[in-house]
C-alpha cells in the first residue's frame, strides 16, 4: 500500500506529464487533469492517515536519479550556452564537476540510504502540494483556454504548459518526501527547470528575460545545495536526512564544521524562496500565466525553500547561526511588506507579500523554539491555501476587466460579485483573527518575546500587512451595488476558487485539530515539548492565549449585524461625495463645474506613498542589508 501511495504522489505525475505532452485533444486533457488531481488529493489524504514511514525503492532507481541529475544539468548548461549567460554556464559546470566527485568518489553505498522518509511535516507538505497544487492545475484548464484566445495563438501550447505543471507537482512531492539528499537534489533541480520553462511559457521578450533571471538565481541556489551536501558527506559521513536530524542535538553542541554546510543549504532555500537580494526572480515571474504564479508562490517552488530551512532547524538550533537566520527573516519580512504597501499592481502585491510571509517563516526557523516552529508550520499551511486563492482570483479578475491594478477593481461587486466575494474571503483569511494566518503571526511574534529587535520588526511587518490588505478589500467593497448579476465562469475556474475559499475557512476553524494532529507531533519529535495547551480549543501558552472560537463567534455576530444594517440603507439615503464648490452630475458621473464651464469628473484613488514604500526607493538598500547579513552568516560559519 505504501509503495502505491509513493508511486501515485511522486512517479504518477511524471507519467501523466509525459502523456499530456503528446496529447492534443483538449477534452481528453481536461478529463486526465481532473482525474489526476482527484487521485493525488486522495493519495495524499491516505498517506497522511497512514502516518510516518521510511522506504527504499529498488536499487535501479538510484541509477535513474543519478542519470536524471546529469540530464538536467546538461539541459541547463545548454540553455546557458544558447542564451550566452556566463553565470548559468559556469554554475552548471561547477555542479557537473561537483556531482561527479560526490557520486563516484565520495558516496560509495547509495543503496544503503533509504530514499524516502516522512514525518508529519513531510505529510503536511504532500497534502498542500497534492490538493492546492492540483486545484491550481484544474483552474489552468479554463484559464489557459481564454489566455490563448487572448494571445490569438494559431497552435495551442497547452500540452507543453500542462506537462511542466504536472511534472512540477511530482517533483515537489518527491522533494519533500526525500530522505537521501541526492534524491532531494534531483527533485530540487527539477523544480528549477520547470519554473524556467513555465515563466518563459508565453515566449515574449519580457517572459524570456525573467525566465533567464529565475534560472540563474535558482541555479546559484542549486550549486549551494550540491556543495552543501558534499560538505555534509565529508563532515557527517552520511546523506540520510533522517540520520542527520536524529543527530541534530550533538551537532548543535559541537557547532563549528556543521555550520558551513548548514549555511549553504539554508542559502539554497533562501534563493528558492526568493528572499532578498534574490526577490527579483519571483516578482519577474508575474509575467507568466496566473496558474504559474499561483503554483510558484503558494504550494510548490517557494515552499521548497522554506521547507528545507524549517526541516534543518533542529540541526542548527542553539547556535549563533540560528540567531542570524532569525534576524535575516525578520528584516526581509518587514522590508518586503513595505514594498507590497507601495504597489497597486495586484500580482506584485501578492508577490511581495508572499516573499514577506516566507521571510516570516524563515524568522521562525531561526528563533528555533517549539512555539516558533509551530508558527512556521502553520504559516506554511495557511499561506498556501489563502495565497493560492488570491492569485487565482486576480487571474480571473484580470481576464474579465483587462487589468490587474487594484484601483481598477473599485466596486468589483458590480461586475464580478462571485469572484469579488471569494477574493474578500481570501483577504480576510490573510489579515483577520481568528483565521489561521493571523493566529500563526501571533504565535511568531510571541515566540520572539525577550528579543526586542525581532519583536519590533515582526510587529511592524504585521501592521504594514494589514495596510495593503485593508486597502485592497476596501476598493472592492467601495461601491455598493444592489442585485449585481453573477458573472459567467468556466466550472474549472469557479470550482477551485470555491474549494480554496472553503478550505481557508474550514482549516482555520479546525486549527486546534490541525495543531494537535499534525503540528504538535513534529515539534515533540525534535524539541521534546509542545508549546501550546488547548483548553476549550483555544491556544494557551505561558506568554499568552489565542481565543479561537470566541473570536469566530464575535466575527460572525459582527458580519450578521453589519449585513442587517446594510440592507436597511435605501437608495434615497445614498449621496454623492461632497467636494465643495458647484457640484453636478453628467452622464451619471459625479463632478463639479470647472474652469470655462467644463465638467470635471470625480477621480478617486489611494495613496501608495512611493517616496517611502516605492521599489526604487527601498530595493537597493534592502538588498545591501540582506546581502551583508548573509556574508556575516557565511564567514561566521567558516570561522
Amino acid at each position: 500500500m505504501l509503495d502505491t501511495l509513493v508511486f501515485v504522489t511522486v512517479l504518477l505525475p511524471f507519467l501523466v506529464a509525459a502523456v499530456l505532452l503528446v496529447l492534443r485533444e483538449q477534452n481528453v486533457r481536461k478529463v486526465i487533469l481532473v482525474a489526476t488531481a482527484g487521485v493525488l488529493a486522495l493519495a495524499s489524504l491516505a498517506m497522511l492517515r497512514g502516518g510516518a514511514f521510511i522506504m527504499s525503492p529498488a536499487p535501479l532507481y538510484d541509477t535513474l536519479i543519478t542519470l536524471g541529475d546529469f540530464v538536467i544539468l546538461f539541459v541547463v548548461l545548454f540553455v546557458g550556452i544558447k542564451r550566452k549567460n556566463q553565470i548559468i554556464i559556469w554554475l552548471s559546470v561547477a555542479q557537473i564537476i561537483g556531482l561527479i566527485i560526490l557520486d563516484f568518489f565520495m558516496v560509495k553505498e547509495h543503496g544503503n540510504i533509504p530514499a524516502f522518509f516522512a514525518d508529519d511535516l513531510s505529510l503536511v507538505m504532500v497534502l498542500i502540494i497534492s490538493i492546492v497544487g492540483s486545484l491550481i492545475a484544474v483552474y489552468g484548464i479554463g484559464y489557459m483556454k481564454e489566455h490563448e484566445e487572448h494571445l490569438h495563438l494559431t497552435k495551442s501550447k497547452q500540452p507543453q504548459f500542462f506537462f511542466f505543471i504536472v511534472l512540477f507537482l511530482g517533483a515537489m512531492n518527491g522533494l519533500v518526501l526525500a530522505n537521501n539528499l541526492l534524491w532531494m537534489y534531483f527533485f530540487w533541480e527539477c523544480t528549477t527547470l520547470c519554473s524556467f520553462m513555465l515563466i518563459g511559457h508565453d515566449d515574449t521578450e519580457i517572459a524570456r528575460k525573467n525566465a533567464e533571471r529565475a534560472l540563474w538565481m535558482n541555479v546559484l541556489g542549486g550549486t549551494a545545495f550540491l556543495f552543501g551536501i558534499i560538505l555534509l558527506q565529508k563532515v557527517v559521513g552520511t546523506l540520510s536526512l533522517q540520520e542527520i536530524l536524529a543527530r541534530g542535538p550533538e551537532f548543535a553542541v559541537a557547532g563549528g564544521a556543521i555550520l558551513v554546510p548548514m549555511f549553504l543549504l539554508v542559502f539554497a532555500g533562501m534563493t528558492k524562496a526568493a528572499q532578498a537580494p534574490f526577490q527579483s526572480w519571483l516578482t519577474g515571474a508575474m509575467v507568466a500565466p496566473t496558474p504559474v504564479s499561483a503554483l510558484l508562490h503558494s504550494s510548490t517552488m517557494v515552499k521548497a525553500g522554506v521547507y528545507i530551512i524549517v526541516r534543518l532547524a533542529p540541526v542548527y538550533a542553539g547556535t549563533y547561526f540560528s540567531n542570524f537566520v532569525a534576524l535575516f527573516g525578520a528584516f526581509v519580512f518587514l522590508a518586503t511588506a513595505c514594498l507590497a504597501a507601495g504597489q497597486s499592481n495586484g500580482k506584485k502585491i501578492l508577490a511581495y507579500s508572499t516573499i514577506s510571509n516566507l521571510a516570516l517563516i524563515i524568522a521562525c526557523a531561526g528563533i528555533n523554539t517549539p512555539a516558533a516552529i509551530t508558527a512556521a508550520i502553520l504559516l506554511i499551511l495557511f499561506h498556501a491555501i489563502s495565497k493560492a486563492l488570491m492569485f487565482l482570483c486576480v487571474g480571473a479578475i484580470e481576464q474579465k476587466i483587462g487589468s490587474r491594478d487594484i484601483e481598477d477593481m473599485r466596486g468589483l461587486f458590480a461586475v464580478m460579485p462571485r469572484t469579488a466575494l471569494v477574493a474578500i474571503i481570501g483577504i480576510m483569511t490573510m489579515m483577520l483573527p481568528p483565521f489561521g494566518m493571523l493566529m500563526a503571526k501571533w504565535m511568531a511574534i510571541e515566540s520572539a518575546h525577550g528579543q526586542f529587535l525581532l519583536m519590533i520588526m515582526l510587529a511592524l511587518g504585521s501592521g504594514v500587512t494589514v495596510l495593503f490588505w485593508c486597502r485592497w478589500a476596501g476598493l472592492m467593497l467601495g461601491t455598493p451595488v444592489a442585485k449585481a448579476k453573477p458573472e459567467a465562469q468556466d466550472i474549472t475556474v469557479r470550482a477551485p476558487l470555491y474549494i480554496l475559499a472553503g478550505l481557508a475557512l474550514v482549516v482555520s476553524f479546525f486549527s486546534p485539530v490541525v495543531y494537535n494532529s499534525l503540528v504538535a507531533p513534529v515539534v515533540k519529535m525534535y524539541y521534546k515539548a509542545a508549546p501550546y495547551a488547548l483548553p476549550y480549543g483555544n491556544f494557551d501558552s505561558p506568554v499568552g492565549i489565542f481565543l479561537v472560537y470566541p473570536l469566530f463567534l464575535l466575527l460572525g455576530l459582527g458580519f450578521y449585524f453589519a449585513l442587517k444594517q446594510a440592507r436597511k440603507v435605501t437608495a434615497a439615503q445614498c449621496s454623492q461625495p461632497y467636494m465643495c464648490g458647484e457640484q453636478q452630475t453628467v452622464d451619471g458621473k459625479p463632478g463639479f463645474l470647472g474652469p470655462l464651464g467644463l465638467h470635471v469628473p470625480v477621480q478617486s484613488g489611494n495613496y501608495y506613498l512611493e517616496q517611502f514604500f516605492g521599489e526604487t526607493m527601498l530595493s537597493k538598500w534592502i538588498n545591501v542589508i540582506a546581502l551583508a547579513v548573509l556574508v556575516i552568516m557565511l564567514f561566521g560559519g567558516a570561522l
